[in-house]
């Protein structure tokens, strides 16, 4: 009877030291999340892009109004 018990032990932290330590676990880290931002570049970035499209706008608006006053 103790050897029964001993070797369902042993079953059972073979099977706890597997799903701790097993295949699923050998994951690298930045696997399991979302993957890291990259670093975008001014011409990358559409708020940069965007803001540059406002001024050359801005600045053609007014080179317009300066001429039509002329």
């Amino acid at each position: 009877m103790g050897r029964l018990i001993l070797i369902l032990l042993v079953i059972a932290a073979v099977y706890l030291v597997w799903k701790a330590f097993g295949p699923a676990s050998w994951k690298k880290p930045d696997a399991l999340g979302e993957p890291p931002r990259q670093i975008k570049g001014p011409d990358d970035d559409e708020d940069f892009l965007w803001e540059l499209e406002k001024k050359r706008f801005k600045e053609r608006r007014r080179r317009e109004q300066e001429n039509h006053e002329e």
